[in-house]
């Protein structure tokens, strides 16, 4: 096997592991708080790990676009390591939660990065297969991660959904270490401080708010209020330090670039819409259908399928069809799989629940081996880190941002419409809890009427997500427009170019 081989072996098990920690910790979380008690903190476990791993990534770009990807890549993965270990060794809630923020430390080196080496070690008419091959281990990974969650923690214990981290991560870390020979030079430049620790603060802040509100706390709180203002006072004095730093961790001159603003547009609005798919689905799947688990994972596999398909097909002819035509086309597929997801009902077949989600994981594959090539399209090698890095962020930071107004939303809807229903629920003598429709056990002993009457509400409110989701992914369409017409350009055509000049 040659060495770009291995490498490229090297950088999938790393975005792998990193992508799939949150959906495989979120599997077993109610036997994690089983075990460990405190059920008020458990939504800090994921919180902390996407709080670090957020704010460390725009950092880790730069870094590495100054002092070389390979030292902070491997930095990354021992670290992640380290985390994973140490979660895996916690005897209490507040020590995993402590332990989730080493993990996410590693984990916002990683992917990002990962996507930069390929362009740094690969040919322009060979990155698009390889972007392509890892916007797919993304896409599996955010579908395997469920079904991987539920086995381990059935057959062993949930210490080992953290254990397993080990083996994949010291292969890694002997891939990269042993065959990447890094070509970038590092540049000793001064580091923007200022920048990085506003930027920190604002993204923690945030992300916290976003976190926690609706859940540990309601929105109008005072401790939200106060997260959204500090967050927002951080990130105006980031912006004026980045105005003013000789290298800014984020290059304000990128934006000014259509293809590099654009692509940052879509990837926030994509990371925010794919997440309802990811969540949403299985929950319409236990609730309405009475399905388990592990059946309600299975049901996510047309869009693993979909998304895979979309992310080697994108990658595959990105140096042949402009970033635009294929973009284009990935979000009318995205927008007609979700406006069919729009009219499920509880009669709704599972082959043709199969079909809409193929058809929006096509369109949501397309964009994780086309928006990555697109930011560092064009750019010199000593900014890729720092594009790549922002792309990754504003796509993560869109999931996040996601979760928690469509969760709070489908929350409230679900509610109010309960509500309404309330009288003839409480004539069949039913307490108004959703989570006894997540059982076999809670569904049986709901009278059938009310049943109906509960699962259809539930449906309801789920579409209507479905539904909201259109306008953003609209949006996105139409920013595809602007993406102007470049592609990813081979040797050929560079070539060319100088021949003809």
């Amino acid at each position: 096997m040659r060495t770009p081989s291995l490498v490229t072996a090297g950088l999938l098990l790393g975005i792998f592991m990193a992508a799939i920690d949150n959906t495989i910790v979120a599997t077993a979380m109610g036997t994690i708080v089983g075990d460990l008690g405190n059920y008020d903190q458990f939504v800090w476990v994921t919180a902390a790990y996407m709080v670090a791993m957020m704010a460390g990534m725009p950092i880790y770009g730069k870094l590495s676009d100054m002092y070389g990807r390979k030292r902070f890549f491997l930095f990354g993965l021992i670290v992640f390591v380290l985390g994973s270990i140490l979660c895996g060794l916690a005897n209490s809630m507040s020590q995993l939660i402590g332990y989730r923020v080493i993990q996410g430390i590693g984990g916002g080196a990683l992917m990002p990065i990962a996507f930069t080496i390929i362009f740094d070690i690969f040919p322009p008419e060979k990155r698009g297969k390889m972007t392509g091959l890892i916007g797919a281990v993304f896409g599996v990974s955010s579908v395997f991660g469920p079904l991987m969650g539920a086995f381990i923690t059935e057959t062993l214990s949930w210490h080992w959904i953290f254990y397993i981290n080990v083996p994949i991560g010291a292969v890694a870390l002997y891939l990269i270490a042993r065959h990447y020979k890094e070509t970038l030079e590092p540049q000793k430049q001064k580091i923007d401080w200022l920048g990085a620790s506003t930027l920190v603060i604002a993204v923690v802040c945030l992300m916290f708010a976003l976190e926690l509100g609706g859940e540990a706390y309601s929105w109008t709180s005072p401790s939200l209020i106060s997260l959204f203002g500090f967050a927002f006072a951080a990130f105006i004095v980031f912006i004026f330090a980045e105005r003013r730093a000789e290298e800014p961790i984020i290059s304000f001159w990128m934006f000014k670039r259509r293809l590099f603003a654009t692509s940052q547009i879509i990837a926030f609005i994509y990371g925010s819409t794919f997440v309802v798919l990811a969540i949403f689905i299985p929950i319409f799947v236990q609730a309405v259908f009475g399905g388990s688990a592990s059946s309600a994972g299975t049901t996510l596999m047309p869009m693993m399928i979909g998304s895979v398909v979309g992310s080697m097909t994108g990658g595959l002819l990105q140096t042949r069809i402009p970033f635009r035509t294929m973009m284009i086309f990935s979000a009318v597929c995205f927008l007609t799989g979700m406006s069919l997801l729009a009219t499920m009902t509880p009669e709704i077949s599972r082959v043709m629940l199969g079909v809409y989600m193929f058809l929006a994981g096509i369109g949501v594959g397309f964009s994780f081996s086309l928006l990555p090539a697109a930011s560092i399209n064009n750019l010199p090698k000593r900014y890729r880190g720092s594009a790549n890095s922002t792309n990754s962020f504003l796509r993560s930071f869109g999931m996040t941002v996601g979760i928690a107004i469509f969760g709070t939303i489908q929350t409230v809807t679900f509610s109010n419409r309960m509500r309404e229903s309330i009288t003839d629920v409480e004539a069949d003598g039913v307490a108004l809890d959703p989570q006894e429709l997540f059982t076999p056990e809670g569904r049986a002993q709901i009278p059938e009427d009310a049943l109906a009457t509960i699962t259809a509400t539930m449906s309801d409110s789920i579409t209507f997500i479905f539904t909201l989701a259109l306008i953003p992914i609209s949006l996105a369409l139409i920013t595809t427009f602007f993406m102007g017409g470049d592609k990813v350009e081979t040797s050929k055509d560079l070539k060319k170019e100088r021949l003809s000049e």
